[in-house]
């Protein structure tokens, strides 16, 4: 198991036993979730949000150690999520001016259609928005929390461990 995975495994293992504090001191959900998947399923679309915009800082990872999490992230996610990942992208990116097209050209991207994108193009698309458009990657992972789940880097494990310790919440 690598150390990544061990520091994760500590964090998840910590929120499991009510080991949990709060990121700020407004009212919290006193919705609790048994785990990731059914936060993602229960939650509501203004909870996620929030909880991203409050916990998941463009200014913790820098885009170097983020990519590459995204990249392996992305490869691991089923293909329908990924093209839901990408769709979402090219959707929020189209109203920033950004044509699909445009952004084939310049990521030099295989395609500029989501659903024909493959892991290498979405890791692209989202390292591309990581870097350059913060705030639609904190929209995109709000909307899309699949791709969450997969993230190993610690500095990562520990921007999200702080919404997960809301996801756990008992």
């Amino acid at each position: 198991m690598s150390t990544s995975d061990k520091y994760k495994k500590e964090i998840m293992n910590d929120l499991a036993g009510g080991n949990v504090e709060s990121l700020d001191n407004s009212s919290l959900n006193e919705d609790s979730y048994d785990n990731f998947d059914d936060f993602a399923n229960r939650s509501s679309r203004d909870e996620r949000h929030g909880l991203f915009k409050r916990a998941f800082h463009h200014d913790n990872v820098p885009p170097q150690q983020m990519e590459p999490e995204l990249q392996q992230a992305i490869a691991q996610i089923k293909p329908n999520e990924r093209d839901d990942v990408a769709k979402e992208f090219l959707q929020q990116l189209k109203k920033r001016g950004l044509s699909d097209r445009d952004l084939e050209k310049q990521l030099g991207l295989s395609t500029r259609h989501a659903s024909r994108m493959n892991a290498d193009d979405v890791s692209k698309l989202a390292g591309f928005t990581y870097h350059s458009h913060p705030d639609i990657f904190q929209e995109v992972m709000a909307d899309q929390p699949a791709l969450l789940k997969f993230l190993s880097n610690p500095l990562v494990g520990a921007a999200l461990g702080a919404v997960a310790s809301k996801w756990l919440r008992r």
